[in-house]
């Protein structure tokens, strides 16, 4: 039976678990996020008189939504208040 030096077996076993640590951005959790998004440039199944992807009527569109990192949805600054988790009316 072979030894392995405490160090080489430390160094492999910290090399694992930062394998392990690391989730790449595409598999990071997201969420919806209302209000956030640009005209025209929302998300698919944007809610009432939107059809998918691409149909916002104007910016920051209330029912509309955009896919944004999972936590700063509500964090998300815009000029009518921060994003939301939850469609708020379509625009008149």
């Amino acid at each position: 039976m072979t030894k392995i030096p405490a160090v080489a077996f430390a160094a492999s076993v910290a090399a694992a678990l930062t394998l392990l640590g690391s989730v790449p951005a595409s598999a990071a959790p997201k969420e919806k996020c209302f209000g956030v998004a640009m005209k025209g440039q929302n998300d698919c199944a944007a809610g009432a008189g939107t059809t998918c992807a691409g149909t916002a009527k104007v910016d920051y569109q209330q029912n509309s939504w955009k896919l944004v990192p999972g936590g700063t949805c509500e964090t998300t600054k815009t000029p009518n208040g921060h994003g939301t988790l939850t469609p708020g009316p379509a625009p008149v």
